[in-house]
Order: structure tokens, then sequence, then C-alpha cells
């Protein structure tokens, strides 16, 4: 009796989100007709770094905090990742984003492997003072393993501009001279790139642009729902907003607004900076994060975290057109379903490439020491969010699979060509 109870909690444990990236590249590679040598090589990431590391707290306190730095593939080109600050970071998790960082740049074809690296914490919980502790003790724990030639390090949940700025401080000081190519999405005052901010958030939209046209409708006039009200979402929001469409819901970790009528960004995003607290908008109904999946609207925008639409709620969903902003938002399970109800997803490895696409753009100008506008850089990250996606388009119609399976299929080709003409060391 106790061993079947064991074997049914086990049946009932929900995949790790490493399990389903390595489920997502097998099913890749059976279409590809991937060698099985090749196929076993891109599975596991290259390297792996967990860090325990003391931090004095500003009760004079000493409290030990636990990060990673993982890097998933080198074949094309420096591993290249975010680093994330949440209570809920773990070394599965962050393996699982390395390697959906590896396709993600690979499918907009920029010379990056891909990387993840965080620290399990709440920063909203430290002071200012904690916080620039933290980052420049977890930084030092991690610099034998980033560099501006080896692996580039980038902003993601929990962590921004500052922080990016700390890092490069304090890996600038290991070295004895500045390196701002060390790290991206940093201020501009210091080597950051002019649009970074909006970055993600601008290649969100113009995939959405792309896919509304395939499905035969405008972005002005669609309706969106955005559940994750922080950078990516917001600036998303912003720009769906300045671009006719009508916002009818958005949400933050407390929860969201709606109204079917349309809701006015900028006095959200004016609300949500002086209160904090998207609710602080009068003029819409309060939903919860997961009512707001559920709305009707033409294009759903997941800009949150990872696992938000699944078996359970994917056949509520009332919308045309899912966007994932956010890395892994739709389980393989939701997947079949949307698949089979005719709604199109956009794929996160696509979708919110605009980041690592201008955080390239920022090494590159870095390097140079040769920065450029603000319109050059949008410029050039639309022309390449648009290629990206019509060739996602083509070989998913070319192989009768979703967009899912056809960025996989160039992610995965592109990295697997690379592995096989470099060859196996040594």
């Amino acid at each position: 009796m106790a061993q079947s109870l064991l074997v049914e909690e086990h049946v009932n444990e929900e995949p790790s989100a490493y399990a389903i990236a390595v489920g997502q590249l097998v099913t890749a590679a059976h279409y590809l007709n991937l060698d099985s040598s090749l196929l076993e090589v891109l599975k596991h990431p290259r390297r792996e770094l967990t860090v325990n590391f003391p931090v004095k707290m500003d009760d004079g306190s000493i409290r030990v905090f636990t990060g990673y730095r993982v890097q998933h593939n080198l074949a094309r080109g420096p591993s290249k990742g975010g680093i994330r600050y949440h209570p809920d970071t773990n070394l599965d998790e962050t393996r699982a984003l390395a390697m959906w960082m590896t396709w993600k740049c690979a499918v907009a074809n920029i010379p990056y492997g891909g990387a993840k690296g965080g620290v399990a914490c709440d920063p909203r919980r430290l002071s200012i003072h904690e916080l620039e502790n933290l980052t420049r003790r977890y930084t030092s724990e991690i610099s034998i393993m980033v560099g501006a030639e080896s692996d580039i390090p980038a902003p993601d949940i929990g962590t921004n501009p500052q922080i990016m700025a700390w890092i490069m401080d304090t890996l600038s000081m290991h070295k004895g001279f500045t390196s701002s190519a060390v790290v991206t999405g940093k201020p501009v005052a210091i080597g950051g790139s002019e649009g970074r901010m909006e970055a993600t958030g601008r290649g969100v939209t113009v995939v959405s642009h792309e896919a509304c046209k395939e499905l035969g409708m405008h972005l002005a006039g669609a309706r969106v729902a955005i559940q994750g009200f922080g950078n990516v979402g917001s600036v998303t929001a912003d720009l769906m907003h300045k671009a006719g469409a009508k916002v009818v819901a958005v949400s933050d970790a407390r929860g969201g607004i709606y109204n079917p009528n349309g809701i006015d960004i900028e006095k959200v995003i004016h609300c949500a900076g002086r209160d904090g607290c998207l609710q602080a908008y009068r003029q819409a109904d309060t939903v919860t994060n997961q009512e707001l999946l559920e709305v009707p609207c033409d294009i759903l925008v997941p800009a949150a975290v990872h696992g938000v639409i699944t078996e359970h709620n994917a056949h509520k969903l009332s919308t045309k057109l899912v966007v994932e902003a956010a890395n892994g938002p739709v389980t393989p399970e939701a997947d079949a379903i949307l698949q089979d109800r005719g709604i199109m997803l956009i794929p996160d490895i696509l979708a919110n490439a605009g980041g690592v696409v201008v955080s390239y753009f920022e090494w590159v100008q870095d390097i140079q020491s040769f920065f450029w506008e603000e319109d050059e850089v949008t410029g050039r990250l639309e022309k390449i969010m648009r290629r990206s996606f019509h060739s996602v388009k083509e070989i998913a119609k070319e192989n009768g699979v979703d967009m899912r399976m056809g960025a996989y299929m160039i992610g995965v080709k592109r990295v697997a060509d690379a592995t096989n003409i470099r060859g196996i060391y040594p």
C-alpha cells in the first residue's frame, strides 16, 4: 500500500523546468533527425557553479545566500544571460533558463551561447546597502566564469541597471581597469545602450504586430491583456497602447485590473510608480492574475513567470494570440490544447528576444567604444525581430509544426551545426 502511494505521488509531480527544456530539445532533435551523440552534448550545460556566500546585513548580522551561474553552450560565441534575484531561484530553473537562452540567441542569429544566473533572495526585503553588498559578493564568487569574452550577464527578474553597474564596477576592480563590456543592461552613463530598457517590450510588440498580419487582424484596435507589469509588461503595454491597441487588462504580483473599454496606460504607469500598486487606478475592476488570463481579448501577453498557462486553464483562454513575453509561461500540455483550439502562440525564445538583441548591441558598442543613437538601435532591433519572426513562420509552415517547434528547429540546428563544424576537443 505504501509503495503504491509513493508511485502515485511521483506520477503526480509536475515536471521541472529543466525537464521541460530537455523535452523540447528532444522533440526538435527528432524533427531535425539529429545524431544521438550530438543530442546528448546539447542536453547538458557546459558549466555549472553553485556558490554559498556570506553578506553583512544592516543590523550587523551575517546571512548566507545561495547563488548560481550556468553556462549551457559556447559553440556560437561567449555565453549570455540574465541574473535573477528571486526567492524561488534554484539550480534546476537556472539550467533551463540557460538552455532557453542558447536557442533564443540562435533564433535571433546573434553570436552568443546561453547562460543564466541568480541568487535565492527577495530583493524587496533588502536595503539598498544590503543589496549592494550581496551583488558585489555574488559577483566576486562567479567572477571565475564571467567576462567580456566568456560570459556576459544582464538584468532579469529582481535586478536592474543599478545592479548591473555594481557588477561592472566589481569586475573592473578585480581587473584593475574599467571593463564596460563585462555586463549589459547598464545605465547609459557608464556604457549602457540607448533603447535597452525598452528592448524586450519593443520586441514583443514587433512580433505581435507581425503575428496580427498573419491572423488577418490589426494591432491597432486589438484588445490586449498583459499579465505582469514589470519592465517588460509595462513597456509592452505602453508601446501597444501607443500603436492603437486597446489594453483591457494588466496585473502585477498583487493582482490586476480589467476594463473591457480599455485602460489609460499612462495613468496606470503613474499609479504604479506613485503608489506601487496597479489597483490604485480606479477606472477598472480588480481581477486576480488567474482571472486576467481568461478575460476576452485578441492578444494575451504572459509577461510574469513560467508555468501560468497549463492544461488546467488553457481551455478557458478567450484569445486569438498568445505572445510569451516571460520565459516558459505556457506548459507543453497547454501548448497542445492551444494548438488544437487554433490559438496562435509566439514562443518565448522568439517573442522576448529583443532584450538579448539590444544587449548584444550594447556589448558591441562597449567593445568599440562607439555608441549609437536610439533610433539606430531601435531600427536594427525591429529588423532582426521581423526577420526572425518570418524565418520561424516559414520553417513552421514547411514542416507542419507550430511556431514554438519552428523556433526550436532553427535554434537547435544553428547550434548543432556550429558544434559539428568546430568538432569535439581534444
